[in-house]
């Protein structure tokens, strides 16, 4: 009878609404939890045979489907925190859970992703949030460089692990000598006199070492003319020579350098011919020599720059010494940078790339599942992950000092509130109107 598929159709809109309801509720207790994403109700017809006509008709009800929306992103939230973490953009956090990493058995099943999160050094100087979630992220090399890594596994990922009692040097690896060589010293038949500058470099192992830079004049030829020829000996002082060797073992390179004295470029370099030592290359500028913490790079400016060395009538000027490099430091902050390289600033003002943190992305992100504390898994539905750099692709910019909020509109939530309640009240009336229609059939008995 068509009175008892009313019926149906009144519990099943009972049921329906009672699942937006409860998809309501759940976005409105979250409506103030970060990365949240909320969850849609929509409504579907069920048909399960067509009217037979002469005026007959089944209902046949209704049913809910839900689904999240996690491709929706909301608003960045500033914090005054820099592992404060969110994502401007499409993209997601890789993390694992704490258990797994307690266990000592994290794989790459063990993969969730979140969009935002508040990241602290633990006890053991993992970073992780206070729900248990630990960022993953690739560690950087010495030199701070990311090794070549493969990005549709996790292979390479490794939870970021930052020593509470981290130190690190910085060591020397180039020296930029803006130096002039008084031009009245390289004549002819003067007196000649030898100058000479220290430049303290800093090892491998963060000790303070001294390269010492000798001038010395060429003089010979005829007398009062200008020979514009300086002899330039480089020696280090982390080379200790051998008492038995007669030799000068600290001395790394002899260089000969000829100036120009013509109009339109006088006073600067015009050749560099090598002694001995690393070889000097025009194109760069840069001079090459083998120091005792490796190979160093001098750069005494290119030909005709007047930014490198010169020799002009002028007194010695050694001021204008740069050089990288610092001593040990003691480490004193860390930020994420917009392309997710977690940078350590130490107290020398070194700062340092310790990891890369990717994004993950999917080809249908509401195809995740959903996990608790707002991470998601993959699943057949949302296809393969891929681990972009962040701002490459299609994935957005990491933001540190940030938090995403909720995806919650509170009002939008309580108009539809008010709806489903109408709605339910409504069933709840079709559902009575039967029970009534029912009564009146049985009562023909009497």
């Amino acid at each position: 009878m068509s009175i008892s598929s009313a019926l149906s159709a009144g519990v099943s809109g009972l049921a329906a609404n009672s699942t937006r309801l409860a998809t309501i509720s759940d976005n409105i207790a979250n409506s103030g939890t970060y990365g949240y994403k909320r969850v849609d109700t929509s409504f579907e017809s069920m048909v399960i045979n067509q009217g037979r006509g002469g005026g007959l008709y089944t209902a046949n009800g209704v049913r809910a489907a839900t689904s999240r929306i996690v491709d929706e992103r909301g608003n960045l939230v500033p914090t005054s925190h820099p592992l404060d973490i969110a994502i401007s953009g499409r993209g997601m956090l890789p993390v694992i859970y704490s258990a797994s990493l307690d266990s000592g058995t994290a794989t790459s099943s063990d993969l969730v992703m979140t969009r935002t999160g508040s990241f602290r050094t633990d006890d053991q100087g993992y970073l992780r949030t206070d729900s248990g979630l630990v960022l993953m992220g690739w560690p950087a090399n010495s030199d701070g460089t990311i090794p070549s890594q493969p990005r549709d596994s996790t292979t390479g990922l490794q939870p970021i692990m930052i020593s509470p009692s981290q130190t690190a040097a910085d060591p020397t690896t180039r020296i930029n000598l803006r130096v002039n060589l008084p031009a009245g010293e390289a004549v002819g038949g003067a007196t000649g006199t030898e100058r000479e500058m220290e430049v303290e470099y800093f090892g491998n192992l963060g000790n303070s070492e001294r390269m010492t830079v000798t001038f010395r004049p060429d003089i010979t030829g005829t007398a009062g003319a200008q020979t514009n020829r300086w002899t330039m000996e480089i020696r280090d002082s982390a080379i200790i020579n051998d008492p038995a060797t007669p030799a000068d073992e600290s001395l790394i390179g002899i260089y000969t350098l000829e100036f120009d004295n013509s109009q339109a470029g006088g006073g600067t370099l015009a050749n560099v011919t090598t002694v001995a030592g690393g070889a000097y290359s025009a194109a760069t500028g840069l001079l090459t020599v083998p120091g005792a913490n490796g190979p160093m790079t001098i750069n005494l400016g290119r030909y005709g720059d007047n930014q490198g060395i010169t020799q002009l009538s002028a007194s010695f000027s050694p001021t204008n010494v740069s050089k990288n490099g610092s001593p040990v430091g003691n480490l004193t902050a860390l930020e994420i940078d917009e392309n997710g390289y977690l940078q350590a600033t130490y107290d020398t003002g070194f700062t340092r790339t310790l990891y890369q943190v990717p994004l993950v992305d999917v080809p249908n992100l509401n195809g995740l599942i959903a996990m608790d504390n707002q991470t998601y898994k993959i699943s057949p539905r949302s296809g393969a992950f891929y681990l972009w750099n962040a701002g490459d692709g299609p994935t957005g910019a990491v933001a540190g000092y940030a938090r995403e909020a909720s995806t919650t509109d509170v009002a939008a939530e309580l108009t539809d509130l008010i709806q489903t309640q109408r709605a339910y009240t409504s069933n709840a009336k079709v559902i009575q109107t039967v029970d009534e229609m029912l009564q009146e059939t049985a009562n023909l008995k009497r």
